[in-house]
């Protein structure tokens, strides 16, 4: 591998988001998805050219950028779009909310897929509208979406728009085509707009599983949007790039008037990064997804053989959606920060029993975190 991804990296000295909120505590930090890793030398390369150009005045999206995401989508998911489609923003936060507002009037609902990260739990109030949870549910050991709730509240007449998160986040599973029609045959039969949050879409772990963007889903292309970015692929989430893909003309318009006044523009870093990821960054990728793999398969087995805990092995993303609700314990944060793990409280997703852990670190940082959470199991004596 050329790649060293087993490098420790201290964080501590550099505002880390992800690190300051266990500022002195002996507290792994395995909460916020953002990942352990360099990103690709020819990123780092790209934006010291840029700084030591020495002017970073006002840039906007330009033509090759626009051709690598073009051509990097074709290459990975087979979806062959136009650069008119790509729509800029400085993440998908702001771009699921410009989707509120651009679809939907104060008093209608939203639909969310649930369990869903915090900020997109709170973007329909955020925007006037009314949250309507669309559970997803355990089948056969992987989660799937819940048809008949979709379609049942997809028919009332107040419901204009569908937020998904596909590869999903926390759960980890990744749509098939079938499952896609579906959506969009429930979507299209109710006039309801589908919005589909994939960050992750990069992030395919299991062999055999691929990642549809919605609007390729030829029925529905004129009627819904992807989100998309570098950011947890590469990296590079503090850069803030990401972009929405929108086929339709009509919708896009209505999508790029919303956003008018209140989104500001990508910065030029962002996006001299996510050229140079999608043009030079491949082969890192690449290791990545080997590395990402094995570390999800190393916590899989260590959690499996805990009473108490179980995990769902992810499709896709580096984080593992675990249920603690057998342990016992009356607060399952404060039982992995009791043990010295910061994971991502499951409440903050609706569901208090559970725990997201990010496992997008060096395999000697993973194996502390193990180590942890099992001195901790034993103490509770099951």
């Amino acid at each position: 591998m050329g790649i060293n991804f087993n490098e420790v990296i201290d964080r501590k000295p550099t505002h880390s988001f992800k690190w300051d909120k266990y500022a002195g505590q002996d507290v792994i930090p395995v909460w916020v998805a953002d990942a352990e890793f360099k990103p690709p030398q020819q990123v780092i390369d790209a934006i010291k050219e840029r700084t030591d150009h020495g002017i970073l005045g006002y840039t906007l999206p330009y033509d090759s950028l626009n051709e690598s995401v073009c051509e990097w989508i074709a290459k990975e998911h087979n979806w062959h779009i136009l650069p008119d489609w790509i729509v800029w923003t400085p993440g998908v936060v702001p771009a699921f909310n410009v989707a509120c507002k651009a679809y939907c009037q104060p008093g209608d609902k939203v639909m969310v897929q649930v369990p869903n990260y915090p900020p997109l739990l709170k973007a329909p109030s955020l925007n006037q509208c009314e949250r309507v949870d669309i559970p997803s549910i355990l089948v056969d050991g992987r989660w799937e979406l819940d048809m008949d709730a979709l379609a049942k509240h997809a028919a009332d007449p107040k419901t204009k728009l569908f937020i998904m998160c596909n590869p999903m986040n926390p759960c980890g599973s990744v749509m098939t085509e079938a499952e896609l029609k579906k959506v969009a045959e429930i979507c299209l039969h109710n006039n309801v707009i589908l919005c589909s949050d994939e960050i992750h879409c990069d992030l395919i772990l299991e062999p055999g599983k691929k990642h549809i963007p919605a609007p390729a889903i030829a029925e529905i292309s004129d009627k819904s949007i992807s989100l998309m970015a570098p950011s947890k692929t590469f990296n590079i989430a503090g850069l803030g790039a990401s972009f929405a893909v929108i086929p339709d003309s009509r919708i896009r318009m209505q999508f790029r008037n919303a956003a008018l006044g209140i989104v500001p523009w990508v910065q030029v870093l962002g996006l001299v990064a996510t050229e140079a990821a999608f043009r030079e960054g491949g082969d890192w990728h690449k290791e990545l997804l080997v590395y990402l793999k094995d570390n999800r398969d190393y916590l899989y087995q260590e959690i499996s053989q805990l009473q108490g805990m179980k995990m769902v092995k992810s499709d896709a993303t580096f984080l593992a959606w675990i249920d603690c609700s057998g342990l016992g314990v009356e607060d399952v944060q404060k039982f992995f920060e009791s043990a010295g793990v910061g994971p991502s409280p499951g409440r903050d997703f609706g569901e208090p029993g559970y725990a997201r852990i990010n496992f997008a670190c060096a395999r000697s940082q993973l194996e502390d975190v193990v180590a942890r959470i099992k001195q901790a199991h034993a103490n509770l004596q099951l």
